[in-house]
């Protein structure tokens, strides 16, 4: 259905939930042309480099960024400050890559910015593969946030400051290790999820259209919360998502990180993974908690902060900087 903006202002206030394909209306025609095969993931075999690299991770950067980050009156990705969030983080990240990464590792790293008309543009940092294998690792978060009336205070803390800060740490970590994947992995930071998951479908209709390959997609929204009175765990989203990858990544968590796993489901889909399995990528979408015991009751507020209660956890969130971590080494592979 064709509606104005503010009305679909008004059908996410009221519960819809949408894709915007507005400028992505021919998002997966090419998916039935590819050629149909289940993808095959590698058993476990790094587990020293990841473990390494692991070691590394803080919650000190993660805490000085999404302080900032938050601190922007809305990052509403048609406002003034939306735009201005998006021109922080860029400058974050080439500090980062600029800071961590050794000469042979900037030699293989580059950090674009994705241009879109409404001027919160999405980010992608890619980190070169070594070898003819081209399918790419993609891990992904959204910068955007949103409050149900626009334009009002939407510090977006957890919805996804949290997802956003949280892969940054784990690029920054890979940087510093001088990781040299046999694939190309990439770091992608969306615009305007919120508007009904825009910059996503964007990227991912550029990517079928020049025919990449992209072996893995992993979404990260939503990564601080633990409910108090329930267990630390880790959300893993069974509806929607590719079940082969989502097993892979079950497999990390058990491997890696010191909570657990739920199987939860979203009822929809939910996130920026959604565009790629539109696409006929396999993507799959991790989060903080089973659905029920996610931050519900903050987001899409001007509550959504980092000091409205202390269920929203730095540590909680460094798990799944270890997830993005282990996703990346043992899907990209490496040079030793």
């Amino acid at each position: 259905m064709w509606v104005t903006e503010l009305e679909k202002i008004q059908l996410k206030a009221g519960g819809l939930k949408f894709f915007d394909i507005t400028d992505a209306q021919d998002l997966g025609s090419l998916a039935a042309m590819r050629a149909k095969s289940t993808p095959v993931y590698p058993a476990l075999s790094h587990h020293d480099q990841v473990t390494k690299v692991i070691k590394t991770l803080s919650t000190d950067g993660p805490r000085a960024n999404l302080e900032k980050f938050s601190s922007f009156r809305t990052r509403f990705y048609r406002s003034d400050t939306g735009k201005e969030s998006q021109e922080w983080l860029v400058s974050k990240i080439r500090e980062v890559a600029a800071e961590s990464a050794s000469p042979s590792m900037q030699s293989i790293i580059s950090i674009e910015e994705f241009q879109h008309s409404w001027g919160q543009h999405s980010i992608v940092a890619r980190i070169n593969g070594s070898s003819a294998d081209d399918r790419i690792i993609i891990l992904g978060a959204h910068q955007d946030s949103t409050n149900m009336v626009p334009y009002l205070p939407a510090p977006g803390a957890d919805d996804d400051g949290s997802g956003t800060v949280t892969i940054l740490e784990a690029y920054r970590a890979l940087l510093a290790s001088d990781f040299h994947p046999a694939r190309p992995v990439e770091f992608h930071w969306y615009s305007g999820e919120e508007g009904g998951l825009l910059g996503s479908q964007a990227i991912a209709r550029s990517y079928e259209i020049q025919e990449l390959q992209v072996y893995a997609m992993s979404q990260y929204d939503m990564t601080a919360w633990v409910k108090k009175g329930t267990r630390e765990e880790v959300g893993i989203i069974v509806d929607y998502v590719d079940d082969s990858l989502t097993n892979f990544n079950k497999q990390l968590v058990d491997a890696y990180l010191d909570i657990p796993y739920v199987d939860t489901k979203c009822g929809y889909a939910c996130s920026d993974h959604a565009p790629w399995s539109k696409a006929g990528y396999p993507s799959i979408f991790t989060m903080e908690s089973a659905f029920k015991n996610a931050n519900s009751g903050n987001i899409h507020t001007a509550r959504d902060r980092i000091d409205i209660s202390d269920e929203f956890s730095f540590s909680h969130m460094l798990e799944f900087s270890k997830l993005a971590v282990a996703f990346a080494i043992e899907l990209g592979g490496s040079e030793a």
